[in-house]
């Protein structure tokens, strides 16, 4: 079994903005699977004496899969905002998380290599 794993964690210089990045890549019993995820945080200021609109999250999923080729792929994103008030300022907080998968079954051609 051979496994790769990479995390990255990028933050702006006014701290507004911060992402997280991880990528596992695995080899095992056949399959060759790849796994990142993201995590996306942007910090703005609220409009000060506005009312919060409500925001519903939104969710996207995409699922793929090919029995001719022995791939299968999975795709999950869900975007939010929240807002928070912090030593009486209000901020608008807006998060952004993407998970995805890749597997490829090896051929026995390419597991003997």
């Amino acid at each position: 079994m051979m496994r790769d794993l990479v995390f990255k964690n990028l933050m702006s210089a006014d701290h507004r903005k911060r992402v997280f990045i991880t990528s596992e890549i695995v080899d095992n019993a056949g399959v060759h699977s790849i796994v990142r995820k993201h995590f996306v945080c942007l910090i703005r200021d609220a409009k000060a004496g506005e009312a919060p609109p409500k925001l519903l999250p939104h969710i996207y999923v995409l699922r793929e899969k090919s029995r001719t080729q022995h791939r299968e792929k999975f795709l999950c994103r869900l975007k939010t905002s929240l807002y928070a008030m912090r030593n009486g300022k209000s901020y608008l907080i807006l998060l952004g998380h993407s998970l995805r998968i890749d597997m490829v079954g090896l051929s026995s051609d390419t597991k003997a290599a």
